[in-house]
């Protein structure tokens, strides 16, 4: 593998793809395509759709197993672990193919926001070229189904997780507050 793009697919509907994610993934010599189990093959199967209304799909897609984050552990500890295992797993689903130069990762929403993945892909030996294609983020897509701004005039937009608004409460003086993630 020479390089690796993530390809934010904002929430997977095919009008918001951007002509930069249509065009790596016609462009693309694999696909990448991971499967969290039974109860969410929904997710791979949204983006098999959204690769097949692309290209033909008898040409090089892999699919492979995402491991689970261990509850036992501590969380940061937990998430490195598994972080590491999911780089395992892409590097096996690559080699797994031959003539792989240009590697492709559909991501939901955007790569660089509330997402993992570009942390995965530092874990790679070797280091691929990698590039990020940006996605329309639920935020976006939220407000403006919406018509609705996020933020107040001269005031700012915190955002933060579920599990951080759990363990901490409402952060002190916020009053727009972005909740990202559920867990």
């Amino acid at each position: 593998m020479k390089s690796l793009t993530l390809i934010g697919i904002g929430t997977g509907n095919p009008e918001h793809l951007t002509e930069q994610a249509r065009t790596a993934i016609a462009k693309a010599d694999l696909i990448l395509v991971p499967d969290k189990g039974e109860g969410k093959s929904d997710l791979s199967s949204l983006r098999m759709q959204l690769i097949s209304a692309i290209r033909p799909l008898d040409q090089t897609i892999v699919s492979f197993q995402m491991p689970v984050r261990d509850p036992e552990l501590p969380y940061q500890k937990a998430v490195d672990l598994w972080h590491d295992e999911i780089a395992g797993r892409w590097t096996d689903a690559i080699q797994s193919t031959s003539n792989a130069d240009n590697v492709a990762l559909l991501v939901w929403g955007d790569p660089s926001l509330y997402d993992s993945t570009l942390r995965i892909a530092e874990r790679l030996d070797p280091k691929p070229k990698l590039q990020v294609i940006p996605g329309l983020t639920s935020l976006q897509l939220l407000t403006a189904a919406h018509a609705i701004p996020l933020n107040m005039v001269a005031d700012a937009v915190t955002i933060t997780t579920g599990r951080r608004l759990a363990d901490h409460g409402w952060p002190q003086g916020v009053s727009t507050l972005a909740v990202m993630l559920d867990g």
